[in-house]
């Protein structure tokens, strides 16, 4: 049975790992809030999988602080591996280092050009670990749009809260496309990566994107309530003024065509996007 370490455990994609593929992998947690990277032994550890980041802040955070957790932390964790003779490491990045919302499609050989503290330090933790890599020591980086499941959090957590609350929406008859990858798919990704020791950048995302209108139509099914979506024209334009941050995420369209990574793995997702928003909101 291989070893695993895995970092950010106590996440939402981490918890859902361990309850998943806990019979299949050994796996051992590390903490850089609560554990000591120098105390830490890797003797014996194939796989390190690093959740661990300082996710993207609606609030901002500090470029030092970005650089901190998501650069300097990784690098650390990914040089002591190497020199204890871990063979794969496993980091997960996220699309936010193409780029904002755009009407074109990121694709695993899309260019990289971020626009924010975040996205830059995701890259540049990529592009560091790519530097250690070598025939003894795999680098394999995921890029990953919202994940969502049950108990997700941030924005999905607050639509789904809004949907419950609120019986007429100004939501309707938005044709955007946004790729999300449900938290099951994204997992067997990881899965598939270590069976088959793969190298490389590879892309998560559900089989089909969704628009804001079809994602609360979704929503409201498996909730089993009746929400009325208009189309107020003045709306979107209103949004757009006072909050510009939500008239991206809800108008706007952030897409990617992972198709490449499904053939280089053979790939086929276990979960469509139906079966994500049912389990999210019911439980798998």
């Amino acid at each position: 049975m291989k070893k695993i370490l895995l970092t950010g455990s106590s996440g939402f994609i981490g918890n859902y790992f361990i309850d998943k593929y806990s019979n299949d992998y050994e796996i051992n947690r590390f903490s850089f809030l609560n554990d000591d990277i120098k105390q830490l032994n890797l003797n014996k550890t194939n796989i390190v999988i690093h959740l661990s980041a300082l996710v993207h802040q609606m609030g901002g955070a500090t470029k030092e602080e970005y650089e901190r957790v998501n650069v300097t932390q990784t690098l650390e964790l990914a040089k002591k591996a190497k020199a204890s003779g871990v063979e794969h490491f496993v980091f997960m990045s996220s699309i936010k280092v193409y780029g904002e919302e755009r009407d074109g499609v990121y694709s695993e050989k899309s260019e990289c050009h971020p626009q924010d503290e975040y996205g830059m330090s995701k890259l540049k933790a990529e592009r560091t670990l790519q530097e250690l890599e070598d025939e003894h020591f795999i680098v394999s980086i995921i890029r990953t749009p919202i994940v969502y499941g049950e108990g997700v959090k941030a924005n999905i957590k607050n639509l789904v809260s809004l949907v419950k609350k609120v019986s007429v929406l100004p939501f309707g008859s938005i044709n955007n496309k946004r790729s999300m990858v449900y938290i099951g798919n994204l997992c067997h990704l990881v899965d598939v990566i270590i069976a088959q020791k793969q190298s490389g950048i590879f892309l998560a995302a559900d089989d089909k994107p969704l628009s804001t209108t079809k994602l609360i139509e979704l929503i409201t099914r498996e909730l089993d309530k009746k929400v009325y979506l208009l189309n107020i024209p003045f709306f979107p334009w209103l949004l757009k003024k006072l909050k510009p941050s939500f008239y991206k995420r809800l108008y706007e369209s952030l897409e990617v065509d992972n198709t490449k990574t499904k053939e280089i793995l053979n790939l086929k997702n276990p979960y469509s996007v139906e079966d994500g928003i049912r389990y999210m909101i019911r439980g798998e």
